[in-house]
């Protein structure tokens, strides 16, 4: 038997850490999934979905749009499917949008027309108070335009991982609070 080295990888330093803060869309997490300029398959968060069966018209309003969503490109792409009849529509969103989650990749005028992409609040060096003072802005922004926001999503650019902070259930949504 032959065996391989294989070394603990390198770990990032926690410092110079720099972090995308995007507001957490109240909705329901779909995807498009494009192969060979060809979109083939539309999923929610936990299984494909297709017209009739399709998450709140997700799959129908994909089927509808489909010349324009090509210009996403190949691949798996995320987002949150939010407005009229989906979670109470706490934005108070007139119709339904598709947000992507991808801010770096479709924060320029490349996208979809038919396509937003969740709101960024905060783009720069990691620090916990970065995080609780985009959280309080959020709060008192939304308290402002009229709505109820749900919370924020983290992305650490370098380590390439997600956390969510939310104003209901902060320690998950079966907790007791």
């Amino acid at each position: 038997m032959t065996t391989e080295f294989k070394a603990w990888p390198k770990i990032p330093r926690g410092s110079n850490e720099n972090i995308c803060i995007s507001e957490k869309m109240d909705g329901t997490n779909a995807c498009i999934v494009i192969e060979d300029n060809k979109i083939v398959a539309v999923q929610s968060r936990k299984r494909f979905i297709k017209v009739g069966d399709d998450n709140f018209g997700f799959a129908s309003w994909v089927e509808s749009n489909t010349a324009e969503l090509l210009k996403l490109g190949e691949g798996y792409h995320y987002g949150e499917w939010a407005g009229a009849g989906i979670q109470k529509n706490p934005h108070n969103i007139v119709g339904k949008k598709f947000f992507l989650f991808n801010t770096s990749r479709w924060s320029n005028p490349s996208r979809p027309d038919c396509c937003d992409v969740v709101p960024v609040l905060y783009a720069g060096k990691y620090s916990i108070d970065a995080i609780t003072d985009t959280m309080i802005k959020l709060k008192d922004q939304a308290n402002e335009d009229g709505y109820t926001p749900e919370g924020m999503v983290v992305w650490y650019c370098k380590t390439r991982r997600f956390e969510k902070y939310t104003f209901k259930f902060s320690k998950g949504k079966w907790s007791e609070e």
